[in-house]
């Protein structure tokens, strides 16, 4: 991958080319996606996903899950993962005008990202950036299609995770075996690999990979028409958004109702997911819309920070794992913190990265991790203080 001095020149975006609806986005959705991590960082794995299973020891504790059930869980990822479709996209439109290698030089970045992803999962077992490495791969492999046979595609695999749920749930039907450490607590949080337990966990992490890479196809195809960029008509925003919270949050509102008429029993623990898979893509383009809305808006110190996050997205969301595993699962791992109280936390967090994201990006063109990736990525030095 030996490159011309023209192939190098790997020159930041100017403040005046970028594209601040997807900055704004980013902000937004890693910020967002906390409030789902941090349950898992302090409360564990199966409260995740059974609000029943722990944590839930007040009638407040009880809100903020059925809140963050409805209007958090999948849909902060699902615009997350809408950017990096479209981010991939963008990064080879902005090589190939440079006369450089953008499949290659995209294949050895996504690479370096599956690294980091692995890195990042020896630290917690939630990594999302590896996902999105693998899925990099089927998207540059379908790069050339028009947006809406990208967007269709990407559909269609997010709905194969339907499917791979309604199995999880035959499977485990027939005994609770198969749903330790899953959906109800294992001592020591063991898991029997080798037998229904494993295979259960790898339908789950089938699924999951199903709506990250579902995710990534359509926000490419969305890219690709100009919707992420806020090209479209102020009137088509706000029926996408009104339209898409009508269905998704009420999808994911029955879900949890699903749920809890069956008591959180094994016999609805993947049928009552079904509703909320299904909400997740008119939610998350509903709450893509609104973003793109408050973007054309007046501009304000609110929303620069917001952008600035968006910015340095990589390094934040390494950050919030780093402080999530450091105060919550060592410092305060003998504390009794309930899913009330970690919302202090998640404030906490929001105020230090809406700070320290703008004071960074005043002084340096990138966040610290996008500056190490860059570098690596083009194997070339990169100016990282502003002149």
């Amino acid at each position: 991958m030996s490159a011309t001095p023209q192939q190098t020149k790997a020159e930041p975006v100017a403040e005046s080319a970028r594209i601040t609806s997807l900055d704004l986005v980013r902000g937004v959705a890693v910020l967002g996606i906390l409030l789902m991590n941090v349950v898992h960082f302090k409360i564990g794995r199966v409260p995740y996903l059974n609000l029943s299973a722990g944590g839930s020891e007040s009638w407040l504790d009880w809100v903020v899950g059925i809140a963050g059930e409805i209007f958090v869980d999948q849909k902060f990822m699902g615009l997350f993962s809408l950017l990096f479709g479209a981010g991939i996209l963008l990064f080879i439109e902005r090589a190939e005008a440079r006369g450089g290698r953008p499949v290659l030089l995209n294949l050895w970045r996504n690479a370096l990202l599956l690294g980091i992803g692995i890195l990042h999962s020896l630290l917690w077992e939630g990594d999302v950036l590896i996902v999105y490495a693998v899925s990099a791969l089927f998207l540059i492999a379908l790069r050339k299609l028009p947006g809406p046979w990208l967007i269709a595609v990407g559909t269609g695999v997010f709905l194969l995770s339907v499917p791979v749920l309604l199995v999880m749930q035959a499977v485990t039907g027939a005994t609770d075996v198969a749903l330790s450490g899953v959906w109800t607590a294992s001592r020591g949080d063991e898991v029997d690999f080798a037998g229904l337990n494993g295979a259960v966990l790898g339908l789950s992490l089938l699924g999951y990979f199903l709506r990250g890479l579902g995710m990534i196809l359509m926000g490419a195809g969305l890219y690709r028409l100009g919707f992420m960029q806020g090209d479209w008509s102020a009137r088509t925003y706000r029926l996408t958004a009104s339209v898409g919270i009508g269905v998704g949050l009420p999808l994911a509102a029955i879900g949890v109702l699903v749920t809890a008429l069956g008591d959180y029993s094994r016999n609805v623990a993947f049928i009552g997911q079904v509703p909320n898979t299904l909400g997740t893509i008119p939610a998350s383009l509903g709450y893509m819309s609104l973003i793109v809305l408050w973007n054309r808006g007046l501009d304000s110190a609110l929303k620069q920070r917001f952008r600035a996050v968006g910015r340095m997205a990589l390094t934040n969301y390494l950050t919030q794992t780093v402080l999530g595993v450091l105060v919550l699962t060592v410092i305060l791992d003998a504390a009794p913190v309930n899913r009330a109280g970690i919302l202090l936390f998640v404030l906490a967090v929001w105020t230090l990265q809406l700070w320290w994201s703008q004071a960074w990006m005043q002084r340096f063109r990138f966040g610290p991790a996008e500056w190490l990736w860059r570098v690596a990525t083009y194997r070339q030095g990169q100016a990282l203080r502003r002149a």
